[in-house]
């Protein structure tokens, strides 16, 4: 025996609170959400957004551990303990990489780099439905926000919203932004200063919105949260969902709750009156459906797990962009953030002091300047006979792209940072900073599986990065362009000197071919994975959710996060998992109306 809820929702990470928060609009609803990882609210690396890369190991990261109980764990032993890790990637020359998820209450919205850059709309209307299209999700994209204008931005006062939970706003730029907008615009990427939230352009430069305010990042738990606490919202942290109770009758399978674990392995029951809703995330989605006896036949009996339904598409279709740091020195001081954040043994104390004190300093933003989108099509079918020869839809290129969605994205740090394995860290009196670039339209696919039933276990996720060659010669022009924006620019050319570190020489390539064995050595995650449980219709195969996401063959199920999008989306995940969560409440609340249901008593039992 266990709770009975109206809904049982899985995952407390960047889609589950806003679903919560928006179900919980009726008084009569009573709601749980089930977390794997602690609460979030006391926890400073979260709340300051600098310190992004703190949350990327140990308790905040995938570890079968509280965030109380291991914080005088030291990050070794933290790490070892329980991470996504990929096999191999031979498009990377064999190379490892981490993909780290945030696991606490707000999950990634909560470790991300808090950039809320929102795609342009063909990227929604590539997915077929009109409840999906681009212009339904830059509305749902408006709801989640509550804007805050600042006196030097040039905002776009349609294409933001108002009276959202999520606070958003611009973020101020260091002197080398400046630069690079310059370099930017002298390379043929016009200035648009809010085109990220509009998404007007496929090629120009602007400023990407933050998900923070006075000081602090704003996440997914402020919608269930602070003062929109609501007392029929139950949320249980350190709680992992292991499967869903299923129910067999003559009507077909049907979703009646939840078996969910503690962190001593008690395990527990939770029902749902009306749906069970999915929302643990590209890699932890999949996994809860596969546990549960939910996917492709093969790999479920190869598990001796009992076969509920064969869905081949659960798990398969892993997306993600592929991203790539370029580190370059800088001649002028001043100009960059590295005599605050680099030179200063004590910096992280120092910027942990101040931000506690007055929410100000290098930690209360996030390390990231000026941002652009570009199209490349044409400049490699003008120089790259590989590219010329590769087959293409009518009105798109290779990518499957269109003319209005961006190939690549591009944007710099302000100080030398980035990646923790990144540890050339500049010397006084040097100066550096990184050019990043990351791949829109990738067409490599991966998968994600589970080795065991254990529901501790981490996924089994492989991207197979750079499977396809399209990505990798669209990814070498990307770094290419990049390179000549940054050398050649004209705000930039007689403020960076070279390649950094001393002795790196990237900065001389030339050709695509050139930059190629550059891309396999050093690109990795971009932390946005999708596509593990996508959106499709009836004569899909290989779809896992309709329209209303729900679950293929299983009645009162449905999931809600990324792992939806049959294709991911330009620029980052962060603002379309507001969006998809946003609709998602929408869709059942019209499925629901609200009613004065009597509540019925709740009671707990150990199984």
């Amino acid at each position: 025996m266990g709770d009975t809820f109206d809904y049982v929702i899985c995952g407390g990470g960047t889609c589950g609170p806003v679903v919560a928060g928006r179900l919980s609009e009726d008084p009569n609803a009573k709601i749980l959400i089930l977390e794997a990882g602690s609460d979030s609210a006391e926890v400073d690396n979260i709340h300051m957004a600098g310190a992004w890369t703190k949350n990327h190991y140990g308790p905040t990261d995938w570890v079968r551990m509280p965030i109380d109980a291991a914080l005088d764990q030291s990050e070794t032993f933290a790490y070892s303990a329980k991470n996504i890790v990929t096999p191999p990637q031979p498009g990377l020359k064999g190379k490892e990489c981490r993909l780290p998820r945030g696991r606490f209450l707000g999950g990634s919205s909560g470790s991300n780099g808090t950039i809320c850059i929102r795609g342009v709309p063909q990227d929604y209307d590539d997915w077929g439905f009109l409840e999906w299209s681009g212009k339904e999700m830059f509305r749902a994209m408006k709801k989640a926000e509550n804007f805050h204008p600042q006196d030097w931005f040039q905002h776009d006062e349609s294409a933001h919203g108002y009276d959202g939970p999520l606070n958003i706003e611009p973020a101020e730029v260091y002197p080398i932004a400046d630069k690079f907008f310059e370099s930017y615009q002298s390379k043929g990427l016009p200035y648009k200063p809010d085109m990220f939230s509009s998404g007007e352009t496929a090629n120009g430069c602007g400023h990407a919105m933050r998900t923070t305010w006075q000081g602090s990042r704003t996440t997914a738990a402020d919608y269930i949260v602070k003062d929109r606490q609501r007392p029929n919202v139950t949320i249980r942290c350190d709680a992992t969902v292991d499967k869903i109770i299923l129910d067999r009758d003559s009507g077909g399978l049907e979703a009646k709750g939840v078996e969910y674990l503690d962190n001593d392995g008690t395990r527990y029951r939770a029902y749902a009156r009306k749906e069970v809703l999915l929302a643990g995330g590209t890699y932890n989605t999949p996994t809860m459906l596969l546990r549960s006896g939910i996917g492709p036949k093969a790999e479920l009996e190869a598990l001796n797990i009992p076969v509920q339904l064969d869905l081949p598409g659960v798990g398969k279709n892993l997306q993600d962009h592929q991203l790539i740091f370029m580190y370059y020195e800088v001649s002028e001081p001043g100009l960059t953030d590295d005599a605050r954040v680099n030179h200063d043994p004590d910096a992280y104390e120092n910027g942990s002091k101040e931000w506690k004190e007055k929410k100000s300093g290098w930690l209360a933003t996030f390390p990231f300047g000026a941002f652009a989108f570009a199209r490349l099509n044409d400049r490699l079918d003008r120089e790259n006979p590989e590219w010329r020869a590769l087959p293409r839809k009518p009105g798109r290129d290779p990518m499957g792209l269109t003319e209005s969605q961006p190939n690549l994205e591009f944007f710099h740090t302000v100080c030398y940072g980035g990646p923790p394995e990144y540890t050339d860290f500049p010397k006084e009196g040097q100066f550096a900073l990184a050019v990043c670039c990351f791949l829109c339209g990738q067409q490599s696919r991966g998968e994600v599986t589970i080795k065991s039933t254990d529901p501790f276990e981490p996924p089994h996720a492989d991207p197979r990065y750079l499977s396809d060659k399209r990505d990798l010669l669209m990814m070498s022009e990307g770094v290419r362009f990049a390179n000549e924006i940054t050398m050649e620019g004209a705000g930039t050319k007689n403020v960076i000197k070279r390649a950094w570190p001393a002795g790196a020489m990237h900065h001389q390539n030339k050709t695509n071919e050139d930059w190629q064995p550059f891309v396999q050595k050093y690109a990795s995650t971009s932390y946005h994975p999708g596509g593990t449980c996508k959106l499709g219709k009836s004569d899909d195969p290989m779809a896992v959710v309709d329209q209303h996401l729900r679950v293929r063959g299983v009645k009162g199920l449905r999931v809600i996060d990324c792992a939806i999008m049959p294709t991911l989306m330009s620029g980052h995940t962060q603002m379309p998992a507001y969006g998809i969560a946003e609709i998602a409440a929408e869709i059942i609340q019209r499925a629901h109306p609200a009613s004065s249901s009597s509540r019925s008593n709740e009671f707990s039992a150990r199984l």
